[in-house]
């Protein structure tokens, strides 16, 4: 069984044309009903599949789910709400977007798959970057894997001009050390949101990340 109806897309769409407090409150129950519980039911199957593979990951639905508001403190766009679901699915969930994990969003242009660090603190970013410089040839064989470049293509990131001294050389063997984010992403089409196997296919791309995450916890 599918785990999301014709409607969660509809939704969007609807929402896409009037969005605004107004509209989204009288269609609140609509948004529960076929939006929200739905989406909390499937991030809560995936946090259980990914649990098993890495005991690390005991959170719940609500810890991994990002709201439908948007902040709109800074920006010209003042709609109030996602055209999107997302969550992440880590050890830390949405608390820390440094923690390596899959990140999801389901929307009714895409769903979108990431992984990866993709906001490391000073001392988290360091600690990577020490692993690359240390491991260069074991960190490119995880990143060129057919598994992972097949799905994923690439790393990722916004990169520094500047390195530490002590990282310069092992960066002429492996330029990623430049990166300050190391995230991957792979897009499908919307249409996939509504197939019975959504889960499963983000299981097959967990798999395929799943060394290269390890990697960048210091677990390889």
């Amino acid at each position: 069984m599918a785990w999301f109806g014709p409607d969660f897309d509809r939704f969007f769409k609807d929402l896409a044309a009037h969005n605004n407090k107004e509209w989204f409150d009288g269609q609140r129950k609509r948004y529960e009903e076929n939006v929200k519980e739905p989406f909390a039911a499937f991030v809560g199957e995936l946090i259980a599949r990914v649990g098993a593979l890495d005991k690390r990951v005991r959170i719940t639905p609500q810890e991994a789910i990002f709201r439908i508001h948007r902040d709109v403190r800074f920006s010209k766009d003042k709609a109030p709400y996602k055209l999107a679901c997302s969550a992440i699915i880590s050890a830390a969930g949405r608390k820390d977007h440094g923690v390596p994990g899959m990140y999801i969003e389901l929307g009714p242009e895409k769903v979108a798959i990431y992984g990866g660090s993709y906001q490391p603190e000073k001392e988290a970013l360091l600690a990577i970057r020490q692993r690359i410089a240390a491991k260069p040839a074991v960190f490119r064989s995880l990143y060129t894997a057919k598994p992972f470049a097949e799905r994923f293509g690439s790393i990722l990131g916004e990169r520094n001009k500047v390195l530490p001294p002590e990282l310069r050389k092992a960066a002429e063997r492996e330029p990623l050390l430049y990166n300050k984010q190391f995230y991957w992403c792979a897009e499908l089409p919307a249409s996939r949101i509504t197939s019975p196997k959504l889960a499963d296919v983000m299981m097959e791309h967990y798999s395929a990340m799943r060394p290269l995450n390890e990697f960048l916890l210091g677990k390889v």
